[in-house]
């Protein structure tokens, strides 16, 4: 007389981790990309602090290889008019010709290896997952270089 209907819910753990990524069943739910981790001004400040740091950095090390290769090259200029040192530019036009043909058989190709093909992929869906961040560090980007 006092009989209960017990129903129960069957959770089926095939179908339900279908869904899932693989990374949130090895880690934890919230492993996922910063636009489901974070709210939107977090990520722009996050990706705008460490695109200002890195155009920063890019800037000064641009400048310095700059100063680098035209200082060099300047060197080389006046070893070679004192006569310090000579050039032969027979070898040099002849180097140059076989770089070109190189370049050009590579290029000829335009299929990508697959691995690179599959980096660029993965960078890819990164960037569509992630876009407030990645605007946001290629903002920052821009202002580091400019400062």
């Amino acid at each position: 007389a006092g009989a209960k209907d017990d129903t129960f819910n069957v959770l089926d753990l095939a179908e339900y981790t279908k869904n899932r990524p693989w990374w949130r069943k090895i880690f934890a739910p919230n492993s996922g990309s910063s636009a489901e981790k974070y709210n939107v001004v977090t990520q722009l400040v996050i990706g705008g602090v460490s695109g200002w740091c890195t155009g920063f950095v890019f800037q000064k090390v641009g400048k310095l290889a700059a100063t680098a290769v035209g200082g060099g090259f300047f060197l080389l200029q006046i070893a070679n008019h004192t006569g310090y040192i000579k050039v032969n530019w027979n070898v040099v036009q002849r180097d140059v010709n076989k770089a070109k043909q190189q370049l050009k058989l590579h290029s000829s190709g335009d299929k990508m290896p697959p691995e690179v093909k599959s980096r660029v992929d993965e960078v890819i869906i990164f960037l569509k997952k992630n876009v407030i961040l990645t605007g946001g560090f290629a903002g920052g980007f821009l202002i580091g270089m400019a400062s």
